[in-house]
Order: structure tokens, then C-alpha cells, then sequence
């Protein structure tokens, strides 16, 4: 039985993914190299469980109950000493991953499971890289993790089925909908998601239609309830390049080329919410954007 669980970095995903599992009452331990990053982890996980006791969802000794079950720690060897299950969830960087997965393989207990929450990276790649590549499997969480119920959960082409079956119940226990799937580029999230994202910049960059427009008719004409330019700035530009980089590379094909527009505007920093400005532009601290004066100048050329 799983009782205590580490997480490897306290970025969005990262605290995303220790709150439900501090919520749902394991004992968490939250890692990260960076102390400032983990005080705005912990910080996070405060702000988004005062939004769940503000709608009735969690009460205050909840709350206090599952903050008091997150220890953070720069300490990655004695973080996961008594770890048996441990959620690597770093940069989506293939040689960072790696690293960590070496690190965790010589540092957790024999019995630990070692899951990587990868968008994109082959899970057989990072077990590979470690003495137990039957422990090693996928566990991909959305964004906002505490509020989307999908956990997609990706199988190596070591990883053993008790594994799966222990990590498939166990979403069951956080309140989440597994599915599982093979270990393709992109897997079946992103294999789907991203090539829409990159057709929605083509079609801006090709002059087809405004940000605002090519948002609009996805949302109101297929009911997505975000925009694909608007959940790019969601992502992280970056990110959605690594992917697309990645299915290009991984699969040979030109139609997961990245669009040049997307990537010129990755070189220049505009990363979407994270940077303030994407293909909508963000006021400090906030989620609610306006489409970027670049796209309006450029509209009528």
C-alpha cells in the first residue's frame, strides 16, 4: 500500500500534483533544487485550497490537515529514502529527466514506483535510464491538476502490470479518471492536442484570421471552452514546441513540423501567461488576457 509520496518540483504541475495527494491524505514530500520555488509552491497549494473551502468544497481543518502533510525539501536523496512512489514532475527537458530518474533509481527503495508526469517524453527512454525499468511508468496530469479529473497513464515498454494496476486504483483514490495508453510521441493527449494548437498559429501566421477569431470559432463551434491560441499561452509556448519537437522528431513526419510563427515567438520570450505576453497579453498576476498589440498591428498587413 501507498502511503508516502514524493514529487519532484514544485512548479505548476508539481504543487498541482502534492495538493491532491496531500488532500487525499498521503504524507507528501514536495522537492525542488530552488527554496523560493518551493515557498511559491506551498504558497500556491494555500491560495488554490482557500478557493476549495471558499465553494464548500474543503472546510478549514481540512485544509490545515493537508498543508500539515506536505514537507518540502531541497534534499532530493533523503526526500525519497522512504518513498514508494515517487512523481517526477521537473521541466519537460529529455536530458534534465534523465538525470533525475538516475538520481531517483539510486536513492528511492527497491520497492518504490518511479513516475514521470511527461507530456511527451518516451516513458521507455526514461526507464531505461534507471535498474527498475518495470517501475518506471507515465502518470500525466492536466492542468489545473486539483480540478481536472483525467490522469492519462502511460505504460513503458518495460513497465510491469502490477505496476500499472497499482498506479491505475491509486488515481482511482485521488478522485481522478485514468486512462491507459502506450508509450508513443505525445502520447494520445498531446498527439491530438498539439498538431491543433500548431494548425490554429499556422492559420494566424498565414493571415487566415485574428487571434480573437480563430478562438472564438473553436470555442463557439466546437465547444471547447478555451481557444486553442488562448490554452497555447496556458501551456507555455515553450512547451508546446518541446512537444511538437518532439512528435516531429519522433515520428518523421512534416505535418508535426512546428509553425515558424511559434517558434519565433518562443526565441523572443513571449511564452504566454508565464511571460505576461503570447498571443494574448497578461496584467501582472493575471489569468485574463487581451490579444496582443503584435497580432493587431500585424492583422492588416
Amino acid at each position: 500500500m501507498m502511503k508516502n509520496i514524493s514529487v519532484v518540483g514544485a512548479g505548476t504541475m508539481g504543487n498541482g500534483i502534492a495538493h491532491v495527494f496531500a488532500q487525499h491524505n498521503f504524507q507528501v514530500h514536495l522537492i525542488d533544487t530552488n527554496e523560493e520555488a518551493l515557498r511559491r509552491g506551498v504558497e500556491t497549494i494555500s491560495r488554490n485550497m482557500d478557493r476549495q473551502v471558499s465553494k464548500g468544497l474543503l472546510s478549514d481543518g481540512q485544509k490545515a490537515d493537508a498543508l500539515g502533510r506536505i514537507i518540502h525539501s531541497t534534499q532530493l536523496a533523503d526526500a525519497v529514502a522512504s518513498a514508494d512512489l515517487v512523481v517526477e514532475a521537473a521541466t519537460e527537458n529529455t536530458d534534465l529527466k534523465l538525470n533525475i530518474f538516475k538520481l531517483l533509481d539510486n536513492h528511492a527503495p527497491a520497492h518504490c514506483i518511479l513516475a514521470t508526469n511527461t507530456s511527451s517524453i518516451s516513458i521507455t527512454q526514461i526507464g531505461a535510464a534507471t535498474l527498475r525499468p518495470e517501475k518506471v511508468i507515465g502518470m500525466h496530469f492536466m492542468n489545473p491538476v486539483p480540478v481536472m479529473k483525467l490522469v492519462e497513464i502511460i505504460n513503458g515498454y518495460a513497465t510491469d502490470k502490477s505496476v500499472t494496476d497499482a498506479i491505475f486504483q491509486l488515481s482511482i483514490e485521488l478522485g481522478k479518471t485514468p486512462c491507459v495508453v502506450n508509450d508513443y510521441p505525445g502520447f494520445v493527449a498531446n498527439r491530438i492536442l498539439m498538431p491543433m494548437i500548431n494548425e490554429a498559429i499556422c492559420a494566424l501566421h498565414e493571415g487566415v484570421a485574428g487571434v480573437s477569431e480563430i478562438d472564438t470559432v473553436m470555442k463557439l463551434g466546437m465547444a471547447h471552452p478555451m481557444g486553442p491560441l488562448q490554452l497555447a499561452d496556458f501551456i507555455g509556448l515553450d512547451v508546446c514546441l518541446s512537444i511538437l519537437r518532439v512528435l516531429h522528431q519522433g515520428f518523421g513526419q512534416p505535418k508535426y513540423a512546428p509553425c515558424p510563427l511559434l517558434v519565433n515567438m518562443v526565441t523572443a520570450g513571449k511564452l504566454g501567461v508565464k511571460s505576461g505576453e503570447g498571443f494574448y497579453s497578461y496584467a501582472k498576476n493575471s489569468k485574463e488576457g487581451v490579444a496582443s498589440s503584435f497580432f493587431l498591428s500585424k492583422s492588416s498587413e
